[in-house]
């Protein structure tokens, strides 16, 4: 009986050999691994100025609490909330009766005080010619005249008791000390005021210069100090390049700054040191108690500048592919510093000028990729010092 099964075995088997066979000749066809393109920087050296933003809090040269030194009543104010003052403007107006009624009381004793030096006198001039002719004693003369120093003090006492009451009669009006703005007015009018209210009754802030005040980190601060030109921390600052101020709208001030002022030790509660930054106001701009952004500005010369997408990071620690001999690439640890603008790297080491390196598709690559590089004419963009 004839059977089938050998044959179909054999033509299994040939399909399968022929399978194989053109499998390899696809191999074959296929051969190396393509080249890829990819876009390389050589580096040079340029140089950069970055910026740091500290925020700050600002306040008037001078902020001056005008309070009440007497008791009693606000009869007038003269101003207004965030007027501008000059020195010696009228403000408020206190109504204390009783300050008037000591004037007008004190005016009365200066009369009285005069009368008695006047007949002290009189009395003086009426003894002399007797004791002269010797009709009476002259200790009757040296009586008169005691009685006249008495008088006299007496009236020089009453002319001190009128300048003190016309003193506190002058606490009832009260003046701006400095040219400045006008801040809140909490008392309005009719409001009982002392001496002793916790709350002024306003507040004129000198604002033609205003300081700028805010804090570095304790690693902060040693940065700053070692990285900066000077023996002492004062020194450091007669170098330090003028500051920005980035105004709360995120625009920045027009004048610069000078950081003049630096408290040296570290706060034990916020672990920060203060400093101050005085800036020119001349347009009155800027208002006591508004918040904005102190920048300090570092120039970097002979910087390597790299994007940040040339790099990628790998157990903590930050490597760039570089172009080796036969155009293979290999990966670079490298140390930096991020820009401001978040978009590029200045290195501190690990690649140096003249240095190719991938800009783009690194994290595609391995050490010993061979690839097919494009030079970039244009280096990436310097971060900006906005403003």
């Amino acid at each position: 009986m004839w059977n089938p099964l050998p044959y179909v075995a054999a033509g299994l088997l040939a399909l399968s050999l022929a399978a194989c066979g053109g499998k390899k000749k696809d191999t074959a066809k296929q051969g190396p691994p393509k080249i890829q393109t990819y876009p390389v920087l050589k580096l040079r050296p340029d140089t950069v100025t970055l910026y740091q933003d500290y925020p700050a809090t600002i306040q008037g040269e001078q902020n001056v609490e005008i309070r009440p030194k007497v008791d009693g009543y606000v009869q007038a104010i003269y101003v207004d909330e965030g007027a501008s003052v000059r020195k010696g403007q009228l403000l408020f107006k206190i109504s204390a009766p009783q300050y008037e009624q000591d004037v007008r009381t004190a005016e009365a004793g200066i009369k009285t005080a005069l009368a008695d030096e006047a007949a002290a006198e009189m009395g003086v001039r009426k003894v002399e010619p007797l004791v002269a002719r010797g009709i009476i004693s002259k200790y009757e003369l040296e009586g008169a005249q005691y009685t006249l120093q008495s008088r006299q003090a007496a009236l020089a006492q009453a002319r001190a008791t009128l300048a003190n009451a016309r003193t506190n009669l002058g606490y009832t009006t009260l003046t701006s000390p400095v040219d400045g703005i006008i801040g809140t007015i909490p008392n309005k009018i009719g409001s009982l005021v002392s001496s002793t209210s916790a709350t002024p009754l306003t507040t004129v802030s000198n604002t033609s210069d205003v300081y700028a005040y805010f804090s570095l980190s304790e690693k902060a601060l040693l940065s700053f100090v070692q990285r900066r030109a000077g023996a002492t921390l004062q020194d450091k600052l007669a170098h330090l390049p003028d500051v920005r101020l980035v105004l709360a709208n995120g625009d920045v001030y027009q004048y610069t700054g000078r950081v003049k002022t630096a408290i040296g030790q570290i706060d034990t509660e916020t672990g920060s040191s203060s400093f101050r930054a005085t800036f020119p106001n001349p347009q009155g701009l800027l208002r006591s108690g508004s918040s904005g952004s102190v920048r300090t500005l570092r120039p970097v010369s002979n910087a390597l500048l790299i994007p940040q997408s040339a790099t990628y990071e790998l157990q903590g620690k930050r490597f760039a592919y570089v172009l080796g001999r036969d155009t293979a690439v290999y990966a670079a640890p490298i140390v930096v510093t991020p820009t401001p603008d978040g978009q590029s790297f200045v290195v501190d080491s690990g690649l140096k000028k003249g240095q190719e390196i991938v800009l783009q598709g690194a994290a595609s690559l391995k050490d010993g990729t061979k690839i097919k590089p494009v030079v970039q004419a244009k280096a990436p963009a310097k971060p900006e010092t906005k403003g």
